[in-house]
């Protein structure tokens, strides 16, 4: 199975493809797929604890369950400058989360059996 690599550019503002690429992920992961979802933009913040938890957007999961499920089996990233840009550090991330930068991003989706996705 191809290793799908999903990223979210979007958070409150956009709340519907926001929970869309969370929705993706976790059901990729569910169903045995590796997964790799990376936050872009506002969705940085869901990188940090609590963030997910408070979003909410009537008839899709919750995202903080979305979120965790992804943990669990797959990997999630927050953007370099995304972090830089909002003064986040890995130190408050969410154990699993990491900060990678583009050339992270560009090896995983150029890898032969990768399928990437941006949301």
């Amino acid at each position: 199975m191809p290793t799908l690599v999903i990223k979210c550019t979007a958070a409150a503002e956009d709340a519907e493809r926001c929970a869309q690429a969370f929705t993706v992920a976790a059901t990729a992961t569910a169903a045995g797929a590796a997964v790799s979802l990376w936050l872009t933009g506002d969705a940085a913040w869901f990188g940090l604890p609590g963030r997910a938890e408070s979003f909410v957007l009537p008839h899709s999961a919750p995202l903080a369950q979305l979120r965790d499920a992804v943990l669990e089996l797959g990997t999630l990233t927050v953007c370099t400058q995304c972090a830089q840009r909002r003064a986040i550090t890995s130190e408050q991330l969410i154990p699993g989360v990491r900060i990678a930068g583009a050339a992270t991003f560009v090896d995983e989706i150029l890898q032969p059996d990768a399928r990437a996705l941006v949301y």
